[in-house]
């Protein structure tokens, strides 16, 4: 009889095992359903259903509009129907884009000349030129790498004036250009903020820290600013894309991973009113999903893992370097 009751208790124990199994795994199915919908929405269905960018204003501004991304969401928008404000330090390739967008779309354009390495003096002067237009989009897209290749941080070429210029253009521009915007964004009921981050900000990545660093704080501004102003009609939504051939990553090669700018952007925006957090194309989205099961965050952290991406472990030399430097 004790022999019975023995099984009997185990066989139980197996059977709240098996089913607590079973709703784990039905969890996890769910989750990964609910996931392919979401990602079948936003980067397919969204191609079908754009949305009308020129219910959020008239006027759509672009920080950075001179190349890359930014010249691309530009040119995009206005193409799409809005009128264009460009902002970068180069009045020469700022005008040309500007006459390209009058002259194919129809679209008007205004030119600011700013540096954003410069920090907060220059927004006294974007917010005299906004003043009298209707902005219904701003695209926070300014942004400036650290170096071009892997590296320790004291093996960069960066000095103290330089990391002040990189947290000034990736950092202080997001809230910055917000604040001029935002109130009479907030005074229609209606209005759009798209800000530019990247997959580097989505978990940190050694060999590129400060960039990663920066990165990341366009995310959670982007995901606290929707929270406090989607009830009044704003939407925030934050593009962290993978490898977009510009100047920034050497004009890569565009390929089955790599997207060419105007390209990347075309996807990125049909992914408004879809998605408030995006990484602007279903490639990109891929690669975001493989990159996070391949390299998990205990071996992208390793010492080993590191060590074999830079190949130059002589961080020593470096430090003795600065410290002298210092002195």
């Amino acid at each position: 009889m004790l022999l019975g009751l023995e099984f009997s208790r185990k066989t139980l124990l197996t059977d709240v095992l098996a089913l607590f199994g079973l709703f784990i795994l039905v969890l996890c199915l769910l989750k990964f359903t609910w996931k392919c919908c979401c990602g079948f929405r936003q980067y397919v269905l969204s191609s079908l259903c754009q949305a009308d960018l020129r219910a959020y204003g008239q006027w759509a501004v672009v920080t950075g509009a001179s190349s890359g991304i930014g010249k691309a969401y530009a040119t995009e928008l206005a193409r799409r129907g809005l009128d264009v404000v460009l902002i970068g330090r180069s009045a020469k390739r700022l005008q040309k884009v500007a006459e390209e967008i009058e002259n194919k779309y129809g679209q008007q354009t205004h030119t600011i000349k700013v540096d954003f390495t410069e920090g907060g003096s220059i927004y006294s002067t974007i917010a005299k030129e906004l003043h009298d237009l209707q902005i219904g989009i701003l695209v926070n897209n300014v942004g400036m790498i650290c170096n071009d290749h892997f590296a320790y941080f004291l093996e960069t070429s960066i000095r103290g004036q330089k990391i002040t210029e990189i947290i000034n253009c990736n950092i202080l521009s997001v809230p910055q250009m917000t604040r001029l915007v935002l109130p009479r964004m907030v005074l229609r009921g209606r209005g759009l903020i798209i800000n530019i981050s990247s997959e580097m900000g989505l978990r940190p990545h050694p060999l590129v820290a400060l960039y990663s660093a920066t990165k990341i704080f366009s995310i959670h501004f982007s995901q606290c600013l929707h929270a406090e102003y989607k009830s009044v009609g704003i939407t925030v939504q934050c593009v962290t894309p993978f490898m977009v051939s510009t100047n920034m990553t050497n004009s890569m090669k565009v390929n089955l991973f790599v997207k060419s700018a105007p390209a990347f952007v075309y996807d990125a925006l049909n992914t408004v009113g879809h998605s408030t957090f995006t990484s602007g194309c279903l490639s990109h989205a891929l690669q975001s999903v493989a990159f996070s099961i391949l390299v998990p965050d205990w071996l992208r952290m390793s010492t080993f893992f590191i060590q074999w991406l830079r190949k130059s472990p002589n961080i020593e030399t470096c430090r003795k370097e600065a410290t002298q430097e210092e002195e």
